[in-house]
């Protein structure tokens, strides 16, 4: 395993220089879900949430959160992204899906700006939602899959389904 490279000489949280690092094309695709009540999966399929349109509404909040991935998380640096795709699909019952893929080209990958995206838009389905139901169950949230950079790229093994 590697070394943490988030620590100075002190033991203090530092941000990693990347200025030596050469520029690639990275990739990285985030997934989530909400487990709901059959009635609440069907509202917000049918457009029938108070708030508005749900899916629009969190394919934003996706988007800006991974535009703002460095505003929430600390050590991570602000990236120029290329693209931010979010996409929504459902199991016909209960679960909506979400997927999160972002692309930069740049000196660090975006895994945290997937994953911000796939939770910011799940948060954005339980708020829109909560007036109908508050015990929605968001996650597992986890990394797909990332392309590019010094390590490799990374593909789930598992292929699990959120």
């Amino acid at each position: 395993m590697d070394s943490f490279t988030h620590f100075n000489e002190q033991g203090r949280a530092r941000m990693v220089d990347i200025s030596g690092k050469a520029s690639t094309v990275r990739t990285a695709v985030a997934v989530s879900r909400i487990t709901m009540n059959p009635a609440t999966l069907t509202a917000v399929k049918e457009g029938r949430i108070g708030k508005g349109d749900v899916l629009a509404v969190a394919q934003v909040a996706g988007i800006q959160g991974a535009k703002k991935t460095s505003d929430w998380i600390p050590m991570c640096h602000p990236l120029a992204l290329t693209g931010v795709n979010i996409t929504f699909s459902d199991n016909g019952h209960d679960v909506l899906h979400i997927e999160a893929e972002v692309k930069t080209e740049g000196k660090t990958g975006v895994e945290m700006e997937a994953l911000t995206a796939a939770s910011a838009a799940a948060l954005t389905v339980y708020d829109m939602c909560k007036a109908l139901q508050k015990d929605m169950i968001i996650g597992p949230t986890m990394l797909q899959s990332k392309t590019g950079g010094e390590h490799g790229d990374f593909q789930r093994e598992d292929h699990q389904e959120p």
